[in-house]
């Protein structure tokens, strides 16, 4: 039986540069869509599927954030400070590696929104992660039904979940959702300071240990002002 992770990281260090002006005085991740920051929407997910410990990375108008979490019980806050230097998404995973501990952890980006289907989405990641097969696990939403998106896809998908990555000049049907669960072994050999998951994802792709999740329900990627309208649009038909 597999057991779902307690910590979680939430990447919130990101400049938001596309999201302008809302960021201008205000991290991205407390941009508020539906009436609830983006942060709060990833944290309250967490919270519902047992998370009790997140760690968040923060860099840009760090204090804000600090702030914002400060009273958080469910689940614990505690923040990674990058606010003296420049990580990147894969950095920010390895300084935060002694406060996550050495069982699989979900991680996530703190601008992710998604609606649940029948199933919670981060509850179904966790029963479909398989450590002996596994050292990480994408949910995959698709691109063809997701609010905001308008890539070509990140991945092929196959029917195990085994991922293939879009070569350039190819569409695919498959885009990553921000969401994940990884083995913190993965990064036993990754370079110190500023690099990208990216480069993680592709060395757990060409040990064929980098498996995707079709996810239930709907995706959003609130990536601009004009892609919080669309998502607060989305959450309103779903409640309604």
């Amino acid at each position: 039986m597999p057991t779902k992770p307690t910590t979680a990281m939430i990447l919130a260090a990101g400049l938001g540069l596309r999201m302008r002006p809302l960021t201008e005085k205000m991290p991205k991740p407390l941009v508020s869509v539906g009436g609830k920051p983006l942060l709060d929407h990833v944290l309250d997910r967490l919270a519902e599927a047992g998370v009790s410990k997140a760690v968040v990375n923060v860099h840009y108008l760090p204090d804000q954030i600090v702030q914002h979490v400060a009273q958080r019980t469910r689940p614990q806050v505690i923040i990674s400070d990058e606010r003296d230097v420049v990580l990147g998404t894969g950095g920010g995973v390895v300084k935060a590696l002694p406060l996550l501990g050495n069982e699989p952890f979900y991680h996530l980006n703190a601008d992710t929104m998604w609606i649940d289907g029948v199933h919670p989405n981060l509850l179904l990641l966790a029963e479909a992660f398989d450590p002996a097969r596994m050292d990480i696990l994408l949910l995959m939403a698709p691109t063809a039904q997701s609010i905001g998106y308008t890539g070509s896809g990140d991945y092929a998908m196959l029917t195990d979940g085994t991922l293939r990555k879009r070569k350039e000049h190819q569409v695919v049907p498959f885009v990553y959702a921000g969401v994940a669960i990884m083995s913190p072994a993965i990064f036993a050999t990754a370079p110190q300071g500023e690099f990208s998951l990216t480069k993680i994802f592709d060395e757990a792709n060409e040990r064929e240990r980098l498996y995707g999740l079709r996810m239930d329900g709907l995706w959003m990627h609130v990536g601009t002002p004009d892609a919080v309208e669309a998502a607060e649009e989305a959450l309103l038909a779903s409640v309604a």
